[in-house]
């Protein structure tokens, strides 16, 4: 047997009427016009040959048997509301959405993300890239690798660790009578500038008591990534995260010239929305993230 139903568009715009006591309001909510919020209602009453609602100059109020009507109704749609959100959010139960920094992703999670996958082949990684830790967003972001503060409750926060800063370059810029050898000689060297993180090479000269050395910035870039290319390619001598290049000392395609690093002025943490790290997909990545950090870290202590 067919069901009975009255048009839906029709118990649609009741509902929200009903719920907004306005007929503007409602309009405005299911991007319609006055005029057919009206229609919609007034072809419910015909159908019902009662008043839904009672209308003033001023107002707009449900009559009895609208009182009536509007609670199953309204459950009804509450009810469509949430099982299309949980059809839509089983859909994406195993996708997992991460944002980390283009350098730390080319750099640390790319080479290992196959090892989290292999452990949790249920999920199914998607990665955005970003610059600055503010520019991590909870929409339609599960977890974040961020640098930066504990300072807003709308996150959970994991540690992850404190990361060291030193300058780099190619080992050609290090060879010849005019070669670095000592930090004062970066005076006359390109210094390659992260804008980004635009405190760098202040610390880091203040460490190495050289404050006042002047300077020869060559090239601005927005990430370490690019920084370090141009470095390997001789551009200059750029700031790095020591665990950022690990590879690149061992194969001899950046030097350290000198042993002297700074502290990050901010930590490194896994972050997702508060309320949500015991999620299974979230909680699965932030324990294997801090797990692989911590061995990365240990093993190049």
């Amino acid at each position: 047997m067919s069901r009975k139903l009255p048009p839906l568009n029709a118990l649609r715009a009741f509902e929200a009427v009903a719920r907004h006591l306005s007929f503007r309001a409602a309009a405005d909510e299911l991007h319609v016009s006055h005029s057919a919020v009206s229609h919609h209602i007034r072809a419910l009453e015909e159908r019902f040959d009662i008043q839904l609602f009672n209308r003033t100059t001023r107002r707009v109020e449900l009559s009895a048997e609208g009182a009536r009507f509007f609670p199953a109704i309204k459950e009804a749609f509450d009810r469509i509301e949430r099982s299309t959100a949980e059809l839509a959010d089983s859909r994406l139960a195993g996708i997992l959405t991460a944002q980390v920094y283009v350098t730390t992703a080319m750099r640390w999670l790319l080479p290992r993300l196959s090892h989290y996958q292999r452990l949790h082949s249920d999920v199914e990684v998607r990665l955005s890239t970003s610059f600055r830790e503010w520019e991590f967003r909870t929409d339609g972001i599960d977890v974040g690798i961020i640098l930066g503060n504990e300072d807003t409750s709308e996150l959970f926060y994991r540690y992850l660790y404190t990361g060291r800063v030193t300058p780099v370059c190619a080992p050609a810029m290090m060879i010849g009578e005019r070669g670095l050898r000592q930090p004062a000689d970066l005076a006359r060297l390109p210094l390659i500038d992260v804008y980004t993180s635009p405190n760098d090479w202040n610390r880091w000269l203040l460490a190495a008591n050289l404050g006042d050395l002047p300077r020869r910035v060559s090239t601005h870039y927005d990430t370490y990534l690019l920084a370090l290319e141009a470095a390997a390619a001789g551009d200059g001598i750029a700031m790095a995260e020591i665990q950022d290049i690990d590879e690149d000392l061992r194969s001899g395609r950046l030097v350290r010239p000198f042993d002297i690093s700074i502290t990050r002025e901010r930590n490194w943490y896994i972050v997702c929305k508060r309320g949500r790290e015991a999620e299974a997909k979230i909680k699965s990545f932030m324990d294997w993230v801090v797990t692989e950090m911590a061995e990365r870290n240990t093993s190049e202590s």
